[in-house]
């Protein structure tokens, strides 16, 4: 393996749910030792990457907020540039899609307001939880049909979680999809907009730049879209078997970062 900087997953390669993956902290002393420049991106969208730096510090690890990239900081920059007078937005998502949304200047109308006649042009949506309901997914989708831009933070079927396999955010916005005849256009991996921005960050070309990740669909093959190497590992979504099935073939397969970190060293 040659490269000059990594862009890594999070769910799935480092941890599952609140449980750190075994190897964590070592695989971060590696990428200090090497001085090895790293951009965390991560799909999910309810947090924003001051959180995700408040969780590394819980096991151990110190990464500044500007070495991570989530889709919903990644969905928030591309609306501005792209609908930069756009006043208001309607958003189906938790507190990080919310947060990332609202530092780019814009008002958030709420169901009700929507309800009560209010528009938008722009409808954003990630994984929810705690924030979903019908009547957030249903005025979503009135908009919609109505001639707003859907745009979907990711569009993940599931994601890794200590129970298993949960719904993703592709889960919960096909109810918008479908109800609509709408589909999304989708900021976050396999995209390439997600994989771009961790270029520009990191300052190396894609193929000096290798995608470390757990998913076949989304992290190998957004960083083989763009040119860059690509590393699977075993401990989230994809497994061996599914490799061998898929004509998508990551450039080298570990079992988790353990492995990989004893095989760098």
């Amino acid at each position: 393996m040659n490269f000059k900087a990594m862009v890594i997953d999070m769910d799935g390669v480092l941890w599952h749910g609140d449980t750190p993956l075994p190897g964590l902290k070592t695989f971060f002393d590696y990428l200090e030792a090497k001085s090895l420049p790293f951009i965390l991106a991560t799909n999910n969208a309810m947090k924003i990457a001051a959180d995700y730096t408040q969780k590394l510090a819980g096991f151990g690890v110190k990464v500044a907020p500007e070495h991570i990239l989530t889709s919903s900081e990644a969905a928030a920059s591309y609306i501005k540039h792209s609908f930069p007078d756009e006043p208001s937005i309607y958003v189906m998502g938790e507190s990080g899609l919310h947060r990332a949304i609202k530092a780019q200047g814009f008002e958030i109308l709420s169901p009700e307001e929507v309800k009560a006649g209010a528009k938008a042009r722009i409808v954003v949506g990630g994984l929810m939880r705690q924030a979903l309901n019908y009547d957030v997914l249903a005025m979503g989708s009135l908009l919609v049909q109505g001639g707003a831009s859907f745009i979907a933070t990711n569009y993940d079927s599931s994601f890794p979680s200590e129970l298993g396999l949960l719904p993703g955010a592709g889960a919960v916005l096909s109810v918008v999809e479908r109800s609509s005849g709408v589909s999304p256009t989708v900021i976050g991996k396999p995209n390439t907009i997600m994989f771009e921005e961790a270029l520009r960050r990191l300052g190396t070309a894609a193929a000096d730049t290798v995608m470390l990740g757990d998913r076949l669909n989304t992290d190998i093959e957004g960083g083989k879209k763009v040119g860059m190497q690509t590393i699977l590992v075993l401990s989230g979504v994809s497994s061996l078997e599914d490799v061998e099935r898929s004509s998508l073939k990551p450039d080298y397969t570990f079992q988790d970062i353990a492995a990989l970190s004893k095989a760098l060293a």
